[in-house]
């Protein structure tokens, strides 16, 4: 039976909004726990012998997948109900956790994690469809307050977590703790969730879909591809990339054009919308690459184990828990432009501050920064998604929250290739002189890995014993100034967030007393 929204608000909406969050809390925490296992999942002995594009792929495969879908999984919620919708996410999630944590090689962790991913993009636009069904108007920026703030919680408490299961148990622990959360969650929604669906639903768009997720793994590859080769100017770096833009061209142009797209281009023509789109998109493009190679330059550079790494990320969740929930008043009393120029401003000011940390650098340095960053982003996403929620009607809540998280993951994506190759190629041309000088019996095999990646190099100076002493401090030296150059990248996209989001956001509302009044009732009819 299908839940209508009603006068104030379901009479169990606190309560329903507590189980959506603590089930969207294992789709973020998943990803904030592989970060901080990357280094170990690297470790031939204690992990998978991972190469860093295979690391890269690890996470893209689960991003890419959930965001190729999320716009159809929220058209299929609006369809079949978004509690079922929902609940068989969950289970999927569940399940290719499990067999996350029992791979045996990099390539079946990225085919389990595409599988996650697969059912992420189930569990994220019902979380957010279904608080805009069951809240008021009146209440809902706080409850999209409230669920921002448990992204951001998922995303500080999931280095710490992941930390803490690394020090007792095997790399594997970071998917398997996924379970009883998923059983848990499981158990909410079936008891207190509400049934809900779009009484007009579109219809599925098939080769939309297909277009978008075949573009984004194209451009994917060769940008990591670009990285991993330290070349950008090879056919197998430029093919790739080449074919991925053309094919979300033609992806744009297909969905514009077909009367049920998977990806509602058309929306973009709402202002409000599509700034808040872009800011969303631009903030997570400038922030993904901190949390892929922050990890390394915490464990591999400062020598942290996973648990302290972890623990570094506290200033972030403080930030988050702060600033996230009092980030609505601030935008009724100032204004979305205002607060999302400042939160962006903040961003960018964090990406700055990261060129303080260095292989010396007092430590506090990096959880300062990390509280500026955290601070920034919680007065950018409530405000830009209660402005994407609020520019649609309670019916096409499906599709506003698919195109909130689209935007997201792929920046997520985007970000990762991006900023880790370009780390990747930094490091490679730092070390490629030296590592061209080591003995000419070593396998050019081994040479070109121990250049990819500092843990490569590592494995390399270990392996040599004595003789690869020589290597470790240039290689810490040279992960640094990739880090450098991507943190400067990343402050320039995301000070053009900002000065987008000031040139086209809508400003703060008129006051109340200065509203036009409403036609009287004889001219309304």
């Amino acid at each position: 039976m299908q839940s209508q929204p009603r006068q104030g608000g379901h009479p169990r909406r606190w309560p329903i909004l507590g189980v959506l969050v603590f089930s969207l809390l294992v789709v973020v925490l998943d990803n904030t726990i592989l970060n901080v296992a990357l280094r170990t999942i690297a470790d031939p002995g204690r992990g998978l012998g991972a190469t860093q594009s295979e690391l890269e792929w690890a996470i893209n495969s689960y991003t890419l997948v959930f965001a190729g879908l999320l716009f159809t999984f929220g058209v299929i919620g609006d369809r079949l109900g978004r509690k079922r919708v929902l609940v068989a996410g969950m289970a999927v999630f569940g399940l290719a956790s499990l067999v996350s944590a029992y791979a045996q090689s990099p390539e079946q962790l990225i085919a389990a994690r595409a599988l996650m991913g697969l059912g992420g993009a189930a569990i994220m636009p019902q979380t957010l469809s279904i608080i805009t069904n069951v809240f008021d108007p009146t209440e809902r920026a706080r409850a999209i307050g409230i669920w921002s703030a448990a992204v951001g919680l998922a995303v500080a408490i999931g280095p710490i977590t992941g930390g803490l299961l690394l020090n007792h148990f095997w790399w594997g622990s970071v998917f398997l703790i996924n379970v009883p959360i998923v059983t848990l969650g499981l158990t909410g929604m079936l008891l207190l969730v509400p049934e809900s669906r779009n009484p007009d639903p579109g219809r599925l768009d098939p080769l939309g879909v297909l277009l978008s997720i075949v573009g984004l793994v194209s451009l994917s590859y060769g940008i990591i591809e670009g990285g991993e080769r330290g070349s950008w100017l090879e056919p197998v770096v430029l093919g790739p990339i080449a074919v991925g833009l053309a094919v979300i061209a033609l992806f744009a142009w297909h969905e514009a054009r077909t009367d049920h797209p998977a990806f509602d281009v058309r929306l973009f023509r709402d202002p409000r919308l599509s700034v808040a789109v872009g800011s969303i998109a631009f903030c997570f493009f400038a922030t993904s690459g901190v949390f892929f190679f922050g990890s390394f330059y915490l464990q591999s550079v400062r020598g942290l184990s996973p648990l302290e790494a972890g623990a570094m990320m506290l200033p972030f969740a403080a930030g988050q828990l702060i600033f996230s929930p009092y980030s609505p008043t601030l935008v009724r009393r100032y204004g979305a432009k205002a607060v999302c120029t400042a939160g962006m401003l903040l961003v960018a000011t964090a990406m700055v501050g990261y060129l303080l940390c260095d292989e010396t650098s007092p430590l506090w340095v990096f959880g300062v920064v990390a509280f500026v960053q955290a601070s920034g982003m919680a007065h950018v996403m409530p405000p830009a998604t209660e402005s994407v929620m609020s520019a649609l009607p309670r019916e096409r809540a499906g599709a506003g929250s698919a195109l909130n998280n689209t935007a997201r993951q792929v920046a997520v994506a985007m970000g990762v290739a991006v900023l880790g190759s370009l780390v990747a190629s930094v490091y490679r041309g730092e070390l490629s002189g030296l590592l061209a000088r080591l003995p000419a019996g070593l396998p050019a095999q081994v040479r070109h890995a121990a250049g990819e990646s500092i843990e490569g190099t590592l494995a390399l100076a270990a392996r040599l014993g004595p003789a690869g002493e020589g290597l470790i401090e240039p290689a810490r030296s040279a992960f640094v100034h990739g880090m450098h150059v991507a943190v400067v990248a990343s402050a320039i996209v995301a000070f053009t967030g900002a000065m987008l989001v000031l040139r086209w956001m809508p400003g703060r509302p008129a006051p109340a007393g200065r509203r036009p009044r409403p036609a009287p009732a004889e001219q309304r009819l």
